[in-house]
């Protein structure tokens, strides 16, 4: 694809504006490499609706293959398996696929720190329950690593386009990088190469080393000291260079359970007051020309999450017989904003602040501002929030939202605007309310 004197990227780039098969518009392309690229498209008759279109080359031998991996990949329904909608022709040497839109993936976060054993924790389970399914349905996915774990709306998903059957020897799909298992060089695709890619992603996550892959060894690849357990003894039992002597996706499950009381870093030590309602999904940043902060919010615990707060039965045996904190009682009943008489301009009565993870705050530099504008009715309620300011972060951004919508304001003669200005920093979280015009 790529012309003398210019980039792969500065080639791709020029597509932008074109549209692909007479109704997928290229509204910006997002990456990819010589042979391939990412743009942002939508969905024919829902122009609001984000979406992916994937462009590769392809010989015409192996065309149909791919298509029909394609075709194969976008019947799977999953939670955690990033939905393909379509398939096609691009051209005599092009192939596109078009998928769910991601808003962001787990490399661009592991470049700025490592995750915590509790994120660890956290992520494993949607990852390990898409990878059951597609085993069970005799597929792999062949290419498990952090830029395939995705994060769509308030679902962690695996990528799906690189899906296949663990019958299909394929000389072409040769080993690219160490998150590959090594029988890759031979053409062999399986699910115990999904678990060797599980290994290295996992140590990669918790030290962002992989160079322990190059000392592996018959006996199991000698892995860093610092790695806390049970991550340990998975990683150990993923990566042997025999596949059969690889562990099971059921063992590492059943390793994860009893493991999570004791995981370093558990939240648990937390007052109840201070613990968020609901955990999200995998939200991160990345460096590209400025400084762009991420984060990694948690996974739910529970397959039976629906993001109520969590109940007693899920606390640590220690918490449960703690009393409530005297802070977290409600206000007595003069204090409340219904109380008090209505005025011409209306005052704030009750702020609500974004609850932030020590994690999520350990990866901010600097400042993180994000405005809201809320809608005040006469009671003083919120009836609408919107942003205005998103800032740099999704994760940061749906925090305030969502804290926008608590706020109350004292009853007021007409209904008002007003600009809530959050500024989240490495040990605080400020809010700056300031009045609109409507």
């Amino acid at each position: 694809m790529s012309s003398a004197g210019a980039s792969g990227a500065e080639v791709w780039k020029t597509w932008e504006g074109r549209v692909v098969d007479g109704k997928f518009p290229l509204r910006r392309w997002i990456g990819g490499s010589d042979h391939s690229a990412v743009f942002l498209t939508e969905l024919p008759g829902r122009p609001s609706t984000k979406a992916a279109l994937k462009l590769i080359a392809a010989d015409a031998g192996d065309a149909d293959r791919q298509l029909a991996r394609w075709h194969a990949a976008a019947q799977l329904a999953h939670p955690h398996l990033i939905r393909i909608f379509e398939t096609g022709h691009c051209g005599p040497t092009l192939l596109y696929t078009v998928m769910e839109y991601a808003e962001e993936d787990l490399s661009q976060i592991l470049p700025q720190r490592a995750l915590s054993p509790t994120e660890v924790t956290d992520l494993l389970p949607p990852v390990l329950d898409a990878l059951s399914y597609l085993h069970s349905k005799g597929l792999v996915h062949g290419r498990i690593k952090p830029s395939n774990v995705l994060a769509v709306g308030d679902q962690l998903k695996l990528s799906s386009d690189q899906v296949a059957s663990s019958a299909d020897i394929d000389s072409s799909r040769r080993r690219r990088d160490v998150y590959d298992a090594p029988e890759r060089a031979a053409g062999l695709v399986s699910s115990a190469g999904d678990l060797w890619s599980v290994g290295v992603m996992l140590v990669a996550a918790l030290t962002q080393n992989i160079a322990f892959v190059g000392e592996a060894e018959h006996g199991g690849p000698k892995l860093p000291a610092t790695i806390p357990e049970p991550f340990g003894s998975i990683a150990r039992d993923c990566l042997y260079l025999d596949p059969k002597r690889r562990g099971s996706i059921a063992e590492i499950q059943s390793r994860l359970r009893p493991a999570r009381p004791t995981v370093p870093a558990m939240a648990d030590a937390s007052p109840p007051s201070a613990r968020p309602s609901k955990r999200g999904p995998l939200a991160v940043g990345s460096v590209i020309a400025a400084v762009l902060v991420g984060v990694i919010a948690f996974y739910p615990r529970s397959k039976n999450a629906s993001g109520s707060a969590p109940t007693p039965a899920a606390e640590p045996p220690s918490a449960q017989p703690a009393p409530k904190p005297a802070a977290s009682a409600p206000l007595p009943a003069p204090a409340k904003p219904a109380a008090k008489k209505a005025t011409s301009r209306g005052e704030v009565v009750h702020q609500e602040l974004p609850e932030v993870s020590r994690s999520a705050r350990n990866t901010i530099m600097g400042t993180i501002k994000v405005g809201v504008r809320v809608e005040v009715d006469p009671s003083g309620k919120v009836s609408e929030a919107r942003l205005v300011t998103p800032g740099p972060s999704k994760y940061f951004a749906r925090l305030s939202l969502q804290a926008a919508q608590r706020w109350e304001f004292s009853p007021q003669e007409t209904p008002s605007a007003w600009l809530l200005h959050f500024h989240f920093r490495r040990t605080s979280t400020q809010a700056i309310p300031e009045r609109a015009k409507r």
